[in-house]
Parts: structure tokens; sequence; C-alpha cells
């Protein structure tokens, strides 16, 4: 397993690596457009199955306040740690209390 996470990491840095090769005349404003939105589509959807699933099912809880104090958070322009450390302490606030 864990010579898995260590191959799958190598390749997904080498890719990062490899797109820094890239030469700038082959980067057009459209591809660049869509490298953009892609980005932030996939971690919108990323965002969205860790915050509200579990084992396939659709479920609120104690992460959803955490995720909009981030959000409020990261709106404000507050120091990313500080959005973690915030969003950290409401869930598991919540979760004390049995939310």
């Amino acid at each position: 397993m864990i010579l898995t996470v260590i191959v799958a990491s190598l390749a997904v840095y080498s890719w990062k690596i490899l797109g820094y090769l890239v030469p700038e005349r082959f980067i057009t404003d459209r591809f660049r457009d869509f490298a953009e939105r892609v980005t932030v589509s996939l971690l919108a959807a990323m965002v969205m199955i860790q915050g509200f699933t579990v084992t396939g099912a659709v479920v609120v809880d104690a992460r959803l306040p955490a995720l909009l104090v981030a959000a409020l958070l990261l709106w404000w322009r507050a120091p990313y740690i500080l959005v973690v450390i915030a969003g950290a302490a409401v869930a598991a606030g919540l979760r004390a209390l049995g939310f």
C-alpha cells in the first residue's frame, strides 16, 4: 500500500514538472482559461463529495457549518491557516455537542 502511494505521488509530481517544461508558445489563452476552469471544477467537486457524502449517501452533518465558516473566512481573505483551524474547531465543537 505504501509503495503504491509513493509511486502515485511520484507520477503526479512528474506530470507537474513536465508542465513547467512546456514552452510558453504552446500555451494559448484559450488553453490557460480551460486549465483554470478545470482546476476550479475539480476542487469544487472534491469539496462537495468529501463534505456531503458518507459511503455514497448524501448527509448533512457538522461538516456543512464548518465549510460555511471556512468559506466566509476565505471571502474575508483571512489567512489560510486560520480558515483551516476555524473550520476544524467548528466541526469538532458541533460533533462534541452531538451533531
